[in-house]
C-alpha cells in the first residue's frame, strides 16, 4: 500500500495518510548526503539503553518489561568494559551444592552463568610501586578489583580494588619490609605515602584510627578480614610490639598481631548491599535457586509442614532439621582473640 498510487479520498474523521517509500527515505538521510558524518553515536543506531535516572547513586530503567520495574543496579561507569586477563583466570567448576556422593549438602545453589575465577593477590609479597591499568568487575564477589602492573618487573596481578581507586594511581606494598628491625623505620617509607588508599603495610607501621580491610591473621598469611563490598575495620590501638585492637564492621573487637599486614581504605561498591534484582531470573543467572517455606511443605519435609492453613504449631522457627534458626546459640567456646564481642540479637 505504500506503493499505491490511487486517488485519496478525504474524508472529515479520516486523517489523511500520504503514502511514502521507506527506501527512499532511508538513503535520504543526512549521514548518507555526508558520510563523513557518520560515528559510532550514528543515530541509525537503535538506542538500546532504557535508563531514565542515573543522576543519583543508581540506575533506574524504564519499566518496559516487569523485569525492568523495579530494577536498580548502583552506577560503575569508570569499570572495565573488556574482558579479564587471561593468564590470571582459571575455569570455574561448580557443584550445585552437591558432595562427593552426589547428595545436595548446600540447598538452594545450582545453575548460574558460566564464571572463571580470578586469581587475587591477597599477600601482595611483592614490593614497590604498581600502577593500576584498569578496575574490573568480577562476578565471584561483591567486590571489585584492581588491575596492577609492576613498574620494574611489569608483572600483573589482581587486588581488591579500594573505594575511590582509579585508573592510573599508583599503590606500594610494604609487607615484604617487615623483616627489618623494629627499632629503624625504613627510609623509602614515608608516613604521607603509606596511608594512601590501596597500600599494603604492617598494622604496626598504621596509626591509630586508620581505616582499613583485608586484614590477614598470621603474619605470614593472606588477608582474611573485611574483604567484602562496602567492608572496613578500625584500628583502635596498637604498637610496635604484641597485637593491636581492630574494630570489625560488626562492633567486634578483636585481637591481631602488629606484623600482621592490611590494606588502607575500604573495599570498593559499597552500594552493592542496596541494589535490586528486579525479578527472580536474574538470581537464577547468579547461580541462586529457589527457597521454598517450611509451612509450605509437608510434616514429613519440615518441622512447620502440614496442618490446616498457615500455622507451625506454635514452634520457635527451626531449619528443616529442628536447629534453632533464629537465635539459637551456636558457638560451642569463646574465641580468645576476641576483646569485645559483637552484639547479638
Amino acid at each position: 500500500l505504500a506503493f499505491s498510487t490511487r486517488a485519496i479520498i478525504k474524508h472529515p474523521l479520516r486523517p489523511i495518510i500520504v503514502p511514502t517509500n521507506p527506501i527512499t527515505s532511508f538513503f535520504k538521510h543526512s549521514l548518507f548526503r555526508n558520510p563523513s558524518s557518520i560515528t559510532h553515536t550514528s543515530p541509525l543506531v537503535p538506542n538500546r539503553t532504557y535508563a531514565t535516572n542515573t543522576t543519583g547513586q543508581f540506575k533506574t530503567y524504564k519499566p518496559r518489561t516487569p523485569g525492568l520495574r523495579w530494577l536498580r543496579r548502583p552506577i560503575n561507569d569508570h569499570l572495565w568494559k573488556g574482558k579479564p586477563v587471561r593468564k590470571l583466570t582459571l575455569p570455574k567448576r561448580s557443584s550445585g551444592g552437591r558432595n562427593h556422593h552426589g547428595r545436595i549438602t548446600v540447598r538452594h545453589r545450582g545453575g548460574g552463568h558460566k564464571r572463571r575465577i580470578r586469581i587475587i593477590d591477597f599477600n601482595r609479597w611483592e614490593s614497590g610501586a604498581h600502577e593500576v591499568l584498569r578496575i574490573e568487575y568480577d562476578p565471584n564477589r561483591s567486590a571489585h578489583l584492581a588491575l596492577l602492573r609492576h613498574k620494574e618487573s611489569n608483572n600483573l596481578s589482581y587486588i581488591l580494588a579500594p573505594f575511590g581507586l582509579r585508573e592510573g594511581h599508583v599503590v606500594h606494598s610494604f609487607r615484604s619490609q617487615q623483616t627489618l628491625e623494629r627499632e629503624g623505620e625504613d627510609p623509602s617509607i614515608t608516613k604521607l605515602a603509606a596511608l594512601e588508599r590501596g597500600n599494603c603495610l604492617p598494622l604496626r607501621m598504621i596509626p591509630q584510627g586508620t581505616t582499613i580491610h583485608c586484614i590477614s591473621l598470621r603474619p605470614d598469611g593472606p588477608g582474611i578480614l573485611c574483604r567484602s563490598a562496602g567492608t572496613s575495620a578500625q584500628i583502635i590501638h596498637t604498637g610496635s610490639k604484641g597485637y593491636s585492637q581492630v574494630r570489625l564492621n560488626s562492633g567486634e573487637v578483636r585481637l591481631i598481631h602488629v606484623d600482621c599486614c592490611a590494606t588502607i581504605g575500604t573495599v570498593s561498591n559499597p552500594d552493592h548491599q542496596h541494589r535490586m534484582l528486579g525479578k527472580a531470573g536474574r538470581s537464577r543467572w547468579l547461580g541462586i535457586r529457589p527457597t521454598v517455606r517450611g509451612v509450605a511443605m509437608n510434616s514429613v519435609d519440615h518441622p512447620h509442614g502440614g496442618g490446616r492453613g498457615k500455622s507451625k504449631g506454635n514452634r520457635h522457627p527451626v531449619s528443616p532439621w529442628g536447629v534453632l534458626a533464629k537465635g539459637g546459640k551456636t558457638r560451642k567456646k569463646s574465641n580468645p582473640w576476641v576483646v569485645k564481642p559483637r552484639k547479638r540479637r
